[in-house]
């Protein structure tokens, strides 16, 4: 089997990866991932991620945390959902777990317990099923299950 045909020269692949890598945080895997399809040999891409640490470009921590922040302020998204994103991504799990202890608990209740009423309030059937509805809806949504039903109870009595 042929292997993929080099769409630039490495010189070309290191402007491109940098300009890639400034304009936004991205993973390791994100970027390895982009020079492969590239076509660039392996030991051209280990060559590019190296430099793009060294020089900064490239950051697991920094990444994480950035992606931390925007998934819980814009998205709203819980600690587990956010995890597991990252997980996919194959950030390593100290920079995981540093960068989910950067999420404020008491903003993150707050959050939560803002959900909890809007859903509640949207949510359709008697008591018991617009709990239920809202409870499921904040799981999917990465709430530790046991925080959303200390806050449903609190909040919210059958």
């Amino acid at each position: 089997m042929k292997g993929k045909l080099q769409k630039y020269s490495f010189l070309e692949s290191k402007a491109k990866i940098e300009y890639f890598c400034a304009y936004q945080e991205r993973c390791h895997s994100e970027v390895s991932k982009k020079l492969y399809d590239w076509g660039l040999a392996p030991d051209q891409v280990d060559a590019l991620l190296a430099d793009l640490i060294q020089n900064n470009f490239l950051n697991e921590g920094r990444f994480a945390e950035s992606y931390v922040s925007g998934k819980f302020r814009m998205k709203k998204w819980g600690r587990n959902k956010i995890r597991l994103h990252l997980k996919q991504k194959k950030v390593n799990e100290y920079s995981i777990k540093k960068a989910l202890e950067s999420i404020d608990d008491e903003e993150y209740l707050e959050c939560l317990e803002l959900l909890i009423q809007k859903k509640y309030k949207e949510a359709k059937g008697n008591k018991w099923e617009k709990r239920q509805k809202t409870y499921s809806f904040l799981v999917h949504k990465g709430y530790e299950s046991s925080v959303v039903q200390d806050a449903l109870d609190r909040l919210i009595s059958l």
